[in-house]
């Protein structure tokens, strides 16, 4: 559904020196600066595929997806999407995806959510029985009937996101691009909006390409991630092996009935942390557990000990940092 090939964008930008007298001279002398916002990512999605899209501020995320959706052209490299080429901005791609920005509407701020979805019906030409079914189904799904004549404006963040979704899949799209839908909204919305689109997915296999920084989304949503840092792809394979690599170590966290506990450091680890309300905190290789635990527990007495896995936020954290790691940086087609 998705080839994506050495895809690159570089942005040439006016760079200005502070004051009055530099702004003078950069009428007639101008510095730029050129800054490669996506460079040489190369994937390929199938239909149906629910696909995670990772990386921090500024890795070129939503550079990608816009490209993508035909509003910002490669610099080099090619995308084909359905078959169809993004650049060209064809009437008939326009009605095959839809773009969701968590921090853009494309709903009419001062009117209610349901004229502005009229006004996409006849955007898109739909038949008014198709629209008017769509409609019901999408109102129902996301719980949201209630609301259809409120101004835009006056509804909640959570509210406003389901109808945005709402405008994006009117036309049954078989692609759906998601920049940071879940930013912002409460954790009873964020269930509410994951739940919707995973159970859309699984029913109309709409292939879908989801950024987002909670990690909760992707856990939930996505099988496969795709990670970029700094423009480049550095990894593309299944979430399962990222949350792998963190089972490598462990989290040890256990409270000591005395304080200082004795012997602390000579416990190991490779990160001791004490908390403000007395909880002793260590990251240590998971073939390690055993031997710390009883070293621990034969140091002084404690009132609880658990041990859990490394969040995945910190093993991609890592990931971003560590480049070079063998197990993860070299970007991995899925099977």
């Amino acid at each position: 559904m998705i080839e994506v090939e050495k895809l690159t964008r570089v942005f040439r930008t006016y760079k200005k020196p502070p004051g009055f007298w530099a702004g003078v001279r950069g009428l007639f002398h101008r510095e730029f600066e050129e800054l490669a916002a996506a460079k040489d990512i190369s994937f390929s999605i199938a239909e149906g595929e629910f696909v995670g899209f990772l990386g921090p501020n500024g890795a070129g995320k939503t550079t990608t997806l816009k490209m993508l959706a035909g509003l910002i052209h490669p610099t080099s490299g090619h995308a084909r999407v359905a078959g169809y080429d993004p650049v060209k901005r064809e009437n008939a791609y326009r009605r095959l995806f839809a773009l969701v920005l968590g921090q853009k509407n494309q709903l009419w701020w001062d009117l209610p959510a349901q004229e502005s979805f009229l006004l996409l019906r006849h955007i898109y030409g739909l038949p008014a029985d198709q629209y008017q079914s769509t409609l019901d189904e999408l109102v129902d799904l996301l719980g949201v009937r209630g609301k259809l004549g409120t101004m835009v404006r006056e509804l909640s963040l959570g509210e406003r996101m389901k109808m945005e979704l709402i405008a994006a899949l009117l036309h049954r799209p078989r692609v759906l691009f998601l920049d940071e839908p879940t930013i912002g909204l409460d954790v009873v919305s964020q269930k509410a909006v994951r739940g919707f689109l995973r159970d859309y997915n699984r029913r109309y296999r709409t292939t879908i390409l989801l950024t987002s920084h909670y990690m909760a989304d992707i856990q939930e949503l996505c099988d496969r991630v795709i990670v970029i840092d700094k423009g480049r792809k550095i990894y593309d394979g299944a979430l399962a092996r990222l949350e792998s690599a963190g089972g490598r170590k462990k989290i040890v966290r256990f409270r000591p009935l005395t304080t200082p506990f004795p012997g602390l450091n000579g416990l190991g680890g490779g990160k001791v942390v004490e908390t403000d309300d007395g909880e002793i905190v260590l990251t240590v290789p998971s073939a390690e557990i055993v031997a710390l635990t009883g070293r621990i527990l034969a140091a002084g007495p404690v009132a609880d000990i658990t041990i859990s896995d490394v969040p995945l936020e910190d093993v991609i954290a890592e990931l971003f940092g560590r480049t070079d790691t063998p197990a993860l940086s070299a970007p991995v087609s899925p099977a």
